[in-house]
């Protein structure tokens, strides 16, 4: 599983830690994902996502799951995002 958010596209990335000395060491920085259960309203039933704690914070702030993916980018979203938001604007065309 790669260590990526499943909203956001949020990766690891690499770089050094830099010492008084000025020595450089090779590090890798990690987002900080969690596995959560969010609710969706429009499609009436809860999805399993691997997400980091600042897109966990985005949704809370957009006013949930199913505000988040009709506002997100296509590119960001992992496959299984991506169905779950053409599955909401479906449900949310059809109201």
């Amino acid at each position: 599983m790669a260590r990526r958010c499943e909203l956001t596209g949020k990766a690891t990335q690499t770089g050094h830690l830099v010492s008084h000395s000025n020595r450089k060491t090779k590090t890798v920085f990690r987002p900080n994902l969690v596995n959560v259960t969010l609710q969706s309203d429009a499609l009436g039933r809860s999805v399993r996502l691997r997400v980091s704690a600042n897109a966990l914070r985005t949704v809370d702030h957009r006013g949930g799951l199913d505000a988040f993916l009709v506002k997100a980018p296509a590119g960001e979203l992992s496959p299984g995002a991506l169905i779950l938001k053409r599955d909401i604007e479906k449900k949310l065309a059809a109201n």
